[in-house]
């Protein structure tokens, strides 16, 4: 395999047939067959036998992308409007200041209390379980550690389809199957969570809001409905993330609860700025306590200036969430109205992206980009929904909407005509 002699995909002899082969005993090709599973090289599928992973441990979704040459208006890096962003400066410079009067040494407790406390009591309101809080450096970070507190290489997660990319590249590094539920506006499909659970997925991933990239947000019905599929797999470990926390306004319908482990991630980065690294943590006690001790044994913790800064930007009210929300929700409203005046569909019920369906990917992308406009490519987000590209719609202004609607809809049509309405 690392010579490159099998391809992915390729089944791998039985193991008492190429023990005899080798002149090797059984169980030695067993413990081979065992370690290359667990590194995530080759998977096993009951009497199907074993065989080369059909993609590698890391896939790279990331390098899905558009180059954007100059003079090409860029819609496609998924990045918050920094005109909506709050200084950090006053707020760092408090923190620093604490720091320097009451240092954070090893040992010290690595969860500021202030920030603890207030992430708490919006959890309460928001009805998030009980349940004790992490901090981590952002939401990818704290999904890692708690797929990584549960699971075995070889598991299977429920992931959403299409769904964050960088999702659909870390479950796999971690050695784990992934299996695609589909998502309508709002969210998860019940049948498709269901039948992954039957199937035999351990975890099921969901986004609460804003869900990258479709703007997906779970109503209480569909939330009512998925906690109805979660009783009856109390084994499930649940994982939701709900990065849009300030930058939108609808209402929060957490699903956790009602499976024994379940986790809640809110990160700061699309309301507060990404380079601030930070996301809140909670979760039922066990999930939590292996969380918070394999984060010990590797970087410690979060920065507590960092921690005490961000506690002071929820003080200081440094997000005005309607307005934030407002913005967004205006943006993508009106790409979405003009869209439909051309005929072409596009889905983009919260957060920043609009999503649209193409019947040929590739084509659109070029096609955009030849007409002076740079989308994501709906490949780094999809495991086997239909094509589609992906609109940042975060600083898209008054005046550019027309344009970029006359645009998407010769780039559509000029494909076929698919995802016309």
């Amino acid at each position: 395999m690392g010579a490159g002699e099998l391809a992915p995909g390729q089944p791998l002899p039985p193991m008492r047939e190429l023990a005899e082969r080798l002149g090797v005993n059984p169980n030695t090709v067993a413990a081979a067959y065992r370690t290359l599973r667990e590194r995530g090289v080759i998977e096993t599928d009951g009497r199907r036998g074993s065989r080369v992973r059909s993609r590698p441990a890391t896939t790279g979704r990331e390098f899905i992308r558009v180059e954007v040459p100059a003079g090409v208006r860029d819609a496609s890096a998924g990045n918050p409007d920094t005109a909506l962003l709050p200084p950090l400066g006053p707020a760092f410079a408090w923190a620093a200041a604490q720091g320097d009067r009451d240092p954070v040494l090893y040992g010290h407790e690595p969860v500021e209390p202030e920030l603890a406390r207030t992430a708490r009591a919006e959890l309460d309101a928001d009805g998030v379980p009980a349940g004790p809080v992490a901090v981590t450096s952002g939401a990818l970070d704290a999904i890692e550690r708690v797929l990584a507190a549960h699971l075995k290489p070889g598991d299977t997660v429920a992931l959403e389809d299409p769904g964050w990319g960088s999702l659909l590249d870390l479950v796999p590094a971690l050695g784990l199957r992934t299996v695609p539920v589909g998502v309508d506006d709002d969210g998860p499909l019940p049948k498709d969570v269901d039948r992954a659970l039957e199937g035999g997925a351990r975890a099921l991933i969901v986004t609460d809001r804003a869900q990258n990239p479709t703007g997906a947000a779970v109503g209480a019905a569909r939330a009512r409905a998925l906690r109805a599929v979660l009783r009856r797999h109390p084994g499930t470990l649940l994982i939701e993330d709900d990065h849009g926390h300030r930058i939108v306004d609808l209402p929060l319908h957490p699903l956790a609860g009602v499976t024994r482990h379940w986790a809640f991630v809110r990160s700061v980065a699309k309301a507060y700025g990404p380079d601030l690294r930070l996301a809140v943590l909670t979760g039922d006690e066990v999930t939590l306590d292996r969380v918070r001790g394999r984060q010990r044994l590797g970087p410690g913790w979060v920065s507590r200036i960092t921690q005490r800064a961000v506690a002071r930007l929820w003080a200081d009210g440094a997000v005005d969430t309607a307005a934030v929300a407002g913005a967004y929700r205006t943006r993508r409203d009106a790409l979405i109205a003009a869209l439909a005046e051309r005929g072409v569909e596009a889905r983009g019920r919260s957060g920043m992206n609009v999503w649209i369906p193409v019947p040929d990917e590739t084509g659109a992308v070029a096609r955009l980009l030849h007409a002076g406009w740079a989308v994501a490519p709906g490949a780094r987000f999809r495991l086997g929904a239909p094509p589609g590209i992906r609109i940042t719609v975060s600083t898209l202004a008054q005046d550019e909407v027309g344009p970029l609607a006359d645009a998407v809809a010769s780039a559509v049509r000029v494909g076929g005509g698919r995802g016309l309405v």
